[in-house]
């Protein structure tokens, strides 16, 4: 397990799937991860690559040829190598093999960097084209934060708070997990949502074009919380596992196939194109109190 921490937080990440194991504010002696109980979900913020949420029956087309890959990819599965580590970031890569081109043809280096900043901790995914074609990829997080965070509080004490007034629908999810052709109801000029175990028992919320970019987990009933930047990715999920104690914020680059999806990779809604040699990168943040 890797380290990292400043005068005010600490983290710790794993190397299979560079995933972030605690996040902790270390003056509040506070966690603000999710315990990973495997009776709920047994994962902590997975990392999403190189395709996010499902496939039409788990598979793609790309040059004629047909590949089979899972839901949220191979990444979170995979052991990433530490390349660099300084008093306040810690940097890790994953690279293609021979395991990874037969599920997904094309060369890259995926890094994931974690920066300590005060009370901010940032992650930023850089992705590198390594080969001589298009590379054709999506991106994204799964962090899970632990609600409730204050003793005495409860789940239906919290709610997430939008920075802008928004109006948006939830496209909802199929039974295996694929984006419904129209929208449901949702927010109607509003910023907050509050949380409800059942808000979830239909699966995530899937969010597109939200005109916020920082939304704030918090509670009338505790000082404590914590604000999520996702400026720049183009889809937002939230979810949690049934009745569980936790709200996971998922900034996304690219999304679940479409039911009606062609299942061409090229053709595949929010799919991120690099040409050979060009680099991708993205960041979110939470900032914790």
């Amino acid at each position: 397990m890797l380290q990292l921490s400043n005068e005010q937080l600490s983290i710790t990440i794993a190397e299979k799937g560079a995933e972030l194991q605690s996040l902790t504010r270390k003056d509040l002696r506070q966690e603000y991860l999710w315990s990973g109980d495997p009776a709920f979900w047994g994962k902590k913020s997975p990392v999403l690559f190189p395709v996010v949420g499902g496939l039409k029956q788990n598979s793609y087309r790309y040059n004629g040829q047909t590949y089979t890959l899972g839901r949220h990819g191979f990444a979170r599965d995979r052991v990433f190598t530490v390349v660099e580590q300084t008093a306040d970031t810690l940097r890790l890569q994953l690279v293609n093999d021979a395991g990874t081109l037969q599920v997904y043809p094309f060369p890259f280096r995926f890094e994931i960097t974690y920066t300590l900043q005060g009370t901010q901790l940032t992650v930023t995914y850089k992705v590198l084209n390594t080969g001589d074609g298009p590379l054709f990829f999506s991106v994204g997080g799964h962090p899970a934060f632990k609600v409730p965070l204050a003793p005495g509080t409860a789940y239906e004490d919290y709610y997430l708070y939008f920075n802008q007034a928004e109006d948006a629908g939830r496209w909802p999810l199929s039974p295996d997990g694929l984006i419904e052709r129209m929208p449901q109801p949702l927010l109607e000029h509003s910023h907050a949502l509050p949380l409800t175990k059942p808000l979830f028992y239909e699966d995530a919320l899937v969010l597109k074009a939200l005109a916020s970019d920082t939304v704030t987990l918090k509670s009338d009933k505790t000082p404590h919380g914590l604000e999520f930047h996702f400026g720049g990715f183009p889809y937002l999920g939230i979810w949690a596992a049934k009745d569980a104690d936790f709200v996971c914020i998922e900034p996304w680059c690219g999304i679940a196939d479409h039911v009606d999806a062609s299942g061409e990779l090229e053709e595949k809604e929010g799919i991120m194109r690099l040409e050979a040699g060009e680099v991708f990168e993205k960041a979110w943040w939470v900032r914790v109190f």
